[in-house]
């Protein structure tokens, strides 16, 4: 399979590949440095871990594909995460993730065109006394109400805005 890679992203990788043995056991310690150094695991990226790890190209796909912490298309530079669970729902995260998909002018699953920003949804994160709960970055943020979203969001968008 001949997919094309950016050599930024295959510099990365082939870095990754040389820190990590070719044991078959390393592919999820492997696709999550990938996924950490490129924000996504490049289409390229996968048969580069294949082959290294003499693995069907298939089977990498798979573990891929299942794992919902990785993903195969780009992604923004800022990930937006909110939480759906029940605990958030009935606390309002709907409403505030409405407000967020208008800020960034994307759907939920969706990234910014100049790729600043994805926004996602999980079922849970784990903080349930703090909803309704969004992070940004891996970094939490509780008790979510519009404002604060605004607050928080805002900053990050103009700085981002002059930075470009």
């Amino acid at each position: 399979m001949n997919v094309t890679i950016d050599s930024e992203h295959r510099l990365h990788i082939r870095k990754i590949l040389v820190d990590h043995d070719g044991t078959p056991g390393s592919l999820l310690t492997i696709l999550q440095a990938i996924q950490s150094a490129c924000n996504y695991l490049p289409p390229g990226a996968l048969p580069m871990v294949a082959e290294h790890l003499q693995l069907p190209l298939s089977q990498v796909v798979s573990v891929a594909e299942f794992y919902g912490s990785f993903s195969l298309v780009p992604r923004g530079k800022h990930i937006i995460t909110f939480c759906l669970g029940t605990a958030c729902h009935v606390r309002g995260a709907e409403r505030i993730l409405r407000e967020a998909a208008q800020m960034l002018d994307i759907e939920p699953g969706q990234t910014t065109e100049d790729r600043r920003f994805s926004l996602e949804t999980v079922r849970c994160l784990g903080a349930c006394a703090l909803a309704p709960v969004m992070m940004i970055d891996g970094v939490c943020h509780g008790k979510m109400t519009p404002k604060k979203l605004r607050n928080i969001l805002q900053p990050l968008l103009v700085e981002e805005e002059v930075a470009c």
